[in-house]
């Protein structure tokens, strides 16, 4: 079975027939929508291994436009896609490399990286699959024809990974103007981070992920467009809270909020006027939500 074969099978292709989501824009980032815009979390992956390819394309088979991920550095400079600072979670770098606890993704090479099977620990149908570079993902997202909420992982760990990750950007194609209008956010949950993204490219739209105090939001507008909070943290008076400031690019804020897995939850926090909910069965949230 191929790795496209097997992101359709199971819980992913009993939607294969729902509604394709309307692309979102940033007209819709404004909050002009009306339902919220849904993120593939990691790609779809509830069907596939998270921040594969084939969780990808598990994406684009249910008809979702905008897929997230994680970028880290490697050894040697290279932007590779993975959500944990260590390797031993989602491949079997334990098995490969068995002296090199704790297996930090910062220790290893990108060619010591692309030996890694990222797909068995899902399931036998994604055995091979591999750890994407940043550049490979962008090939396959825009394949796809779909967008990319794109997260700077522990960038305290790794500096001047924000240039980096535009430089790769921009040597792809996604710095041009439609990408960025359309097509590309970067957030993290490091605020110096995404005020370096900012910084660097101020066309860009971001994101902070996590839950400033009401009171604090006002300094975060100066830099960010979105807060990005866990589902846990946040009511209707908060959301409106922030959806009240305009944010970097003199738009009102949004508010993108995760991991948000199950039909009544996201219910809920649509009930919230939230502009965009980021989830691992984006089918599932997008059909509670329309």
């Amino acid at each position: 079975m191929s790795v496209r074969t097997a992101t359709a099978s199971g819980a992913a292709a009993a939607m294969l027939g729902a509604c394709v989501l309307l692309p979102a824009t940033q007209a819709q980032a404004s909050g002009a929508q009306d339902s919220p815009v849904v993120y593939a979390h990691r790609g779809a992956s509830a069907y596939a291994p998270e921040n594969t390819l084939a969780a990808v394309d598990a994406a684009d088979d249910l008809g979702i436009a905008w897929v997230e991920n994680d970028v880290q550095l490697t050894k040697d400079g290279v932007l590779v896609v993975v959500h944990d600072t260590t390797l031993n979670r989602t491949t079997d770098a334990e098995e490969v490399f068995p002296d090199r606890a704790p297996w930090a993704v910062k220790d290893f090479t990108a060619a010591e990286i692309a030996k890694l099977d990222a797909g068995s620990w899902f399931g036998a149908g994604f055995a091979g699959a591999r750890v994407p570079t940043l550049s490979q993902y962008l090939h396959r997202v825009e394949r796809n024809r779909q967008k990319l909420l794109l997260e700077i992982k522990s960038p305290e760990i790794y500096p001047g990974i924000e240039k980096e990750t535009l430089r790769v950007l921009r040597k792809e194609g996604w710095l041009d103007r439609a990408h960025v209008k359309h097509k590309l956010i970067i957030q993290s949950f490091g605020a110096e981070s995404v005020k370096t993204v900012h910084v660097q490219r101020p066309d860009v739209v971001t994101g902070f992920l996590g839950t400033p105090a009401v009171a604090d939001l006002p300094s975060y507008a100066a830099f960010t467009d979105q807060i990005n909070p866990s589902y846990t943290t946040i009511g209707a008076d908060y959301v409106a809270a922030v959806q009240k400031l305009k944010g970097a690019h003199g738009k009102p804020l949004q508010v993108n909020t995760w991991t948000v897995n199950d039909a009544a939850k996201a219910a809920e926090v649509a009930g919230f006027g939230v502009d965009g909910i980021i989830t691992n069965n984006p089918d599932v949230v997008r059909d509670a939500t329309r």
